[in-house]
């Protein structure tokens, strides 16, 4: 394989459940941060609503994909925006009439071709939108090992939706007969391995969660789940020299549910 050139950036995911609620909290979050690129999941918000200008002040490009008051996607760049694609090819359809929601914007950054996803939840194992979101995952598996095979750094980042293992729920006897660790859920989030990506952030950021329910005091107990992944191509896995968790931006008045997972790549 050809070794590609990647540049020295740090690139962030983040559901932050409403951008309008927490825009002041996330451009105060990119300044101390130092994130380059931030990959954003449920912003709730129509293109032509999203609060650009205030990214824009603190040196930041957006682009952003929202069609109604649901889910919600949008990469912010200082490190430049390029060919921007909202929803991938063979996206499924949900409702009736089908409509291919809101749920996937993929840009070049720097260089490294990123992908914010936010997989729909499922809701129960009896509900349509399970069977939906096993078809979504199969579909962005099949485009996924395509672009992997091109060989050019990759990485889908988001709210996956799926804690893969019993240890990426507090108590795994509470999730008994429901969705995010049903055996199918985990075999389409494994399925990626599969199609030639590496998921980066568990081996150098074990053991920790990334969202906790605002109910029953869930994070003040550390009651969290581990839904929030990067997978990327092995053209960019072996340029990850970091990975951490930004659990105190769960802390305080006007939190969102999840957490930015931040990689640190290094420059070659």
């Amino acid at each position: 394989m050809t070794r590609v050139t990647v540049a020295s950036v740090r690139i962030a995911t983040w559901n932050v459940n409403s951008i309008r609620a927490r825009v002041e909290r996330v451009v105060s979050w990119l300044e101390r941060s130092e994130v380059d690129v931030l990959l954003l999941q449920e912003t709730k918000v129509k293109d032509e609503q999203f609060p650009s200008l205030l990214f824009e002040a603190a040196g930041y490009e957006v682009t952003c994909h929202g069609l109604n008051q649901w889910n919600g996607v949008a990469i912010v760049s200082r490190v430049g925006i390029t060919d921007v694609q909202r929803g991938f090819d063979g996206q499924p359809t949900w409702g009736d009439p089908g409509v291919v929601e809101a749920r996937a914007i993929g840009a070049t950054c720097a260089g490294v071709r990123l992908w914010s996803v936010y997989v729909p939840n499922g809701r129960t194992l009896e509900d349509p939108h399970y069977e939906y979101k096993l078809r979504w995952l199969a579909a962005l598996r099949d485009q996924a090992a395509q672009w992997t095979a091109a060989g050019e750094p990759l990485a889908l980042m988001g709210d996956w939706n799926v804690a893969p293992l019993d240890e990426d729920v507090w108590d795994i006897a509470v999730f008994d007969g429901a969705t995010h660790v049903s055996p199918p859920e985990r075999e389409a989030f494994a399925a990626f391995a599969d199609a030639g990506l590496v998921e980066v952030t568990r081996e150098l950021a074990p053991g920790k969660y990334t969202y906790w329910d605002y109910q029953r005091l869930r994070f003040p107990r550390n009651e969290g789940m581990r839904i929030d992944f990067a997978w990327t191509s092995p053209a960019l896995a072996e340029h990850v020299q970091q990975v951490w968790i930004d659990r105190d931006e769960r802390k305080g008045k006007g939190a969102s549910d999840h957490v930015p997972v931040v990689l640190e790549l290094a420059r070659t």
